[in-house]
């Protein structure tokens, strides 16, 4: 199967603004990928590439004044089958870790561990450990937060959207992944694309969508706690400790987002013109 990928996005700036940017897919997927989804500027500007302190592919501008429409439409493969369900995996005791697993049992800027600890072990104290213990902390985040996006906030964290009981893809994995780390279980942010591929309907507007890897049984598993089922077309553009780590931009000076476009989206094949062989694929707020 292959997927069409990509974004439109307009930032207006009163003034020159330097910009850090992630927005390609992850170097893991590389294999996978026909058409490559290379950042176009408009007006054209410099771009300078680089790998963060997580290894995301990222890019950095310095926008213009007044108006930069920065796109993307690439082609990726999929094996269009819903993916990996973990149910058995050994939890791994915290001096068997490996060290580049340490960083993602601390707590960070939206996934306060000290904050959720107590709560934590009352919930999941009990529960089997290891990819049990983690699908229970999805279970509960899953029912714990009702989707809301009107009423997203950027600095919601954790431990608000537990007490607040609503908020949007990142806010059921920060509360997640704090979870894990509460249980000594690693875990890190992962955000990127998401079809709706085999989805039941209404879709509404694409966004890029949240979800997290845990180490257990020996590898990072992904577990998507807000939609917390099998999915097709999952597209990774990058991991870090949270969602400060992997903003789609991160911006130097005053700018609004006036347009915002994601595309993730089954391509129909010569023999299945009408896109049958799978559910239609649409947007959707993940």
């Amino acid at each position: 199967m292959k997927l069409r990928i990509g974004y439109d996005l307009v930032y207006d700036c009163p003034q020159p603004t330097p910009m850090m940017l992630t927005l390609n897919v992850h170097f893991t997927r590389v294999s996978d990928v026909e058409v490559p989804d290379h950042l176009v500027t408009d007006p054209r500007v410099p771009l300078k590439a680089y790998r963060d302190a997580f290894g995301n592919w990222c890019s950095r501008i310095v926008a213009p004044a007044g108006r930069l429409r920065l796109r993307a439409d690439a082609v990726i493969y999929d094996t269009g089958e819903p993916e990996e369900v973990v149910r058995v995996a050994e939890q791994h005791e915290v001096q068997d870790l490996p060290d580049e697993c340490l960083v993602f049992l601390l707590g960070s800027r939206y996934c306060e561990t000290d904050r959720l600890s107590e709560v934590a072990w009352q919930l999941f104290g009990q529960s089997p450990p290891g990819a049990a213990r983690v699908q229970a902390i999805c279970d509960y985040v899953h029912r714990r937060i009702v989707f809301d996006y009107e009423h997203a906030r950027s600095t919601r964290t954790a431990a608000e959207a537990h007490d607040e009981c609503r908020g949007v893809c990142r806010d059921y994995a920060h509360l997640a992944v704090a979870f894990c780390r509460c249980m000594n279980i690693p875990a890190r942010y992962c955000t990127g694309y998401l079809s709706d591929i085999g989805a039941p309907p209404p879709y509404g507007p694409m966004d890029f969508a949240a979800w997290m890897e845990v180490y257990v049984g020996g590898r990072w598993c992904t577990f998507d706690p807000r939609n917390n089922t099998p999915r097709i077309g999952r597209v990774l553009m990058a991991r870090g400790r949270d969602a400060a780590d992997v903003a789609i931009s991160n911006t130097f000076g005053p700018n609004v987002l006036s347009t915002f476009t994601v595309c993730a989206e089954e391509i129909a094949e010569p023999d299945d013109p009408a896109g049958l062989g799978h559910a239609a694929a649409g947007g959707s707020r993940q």
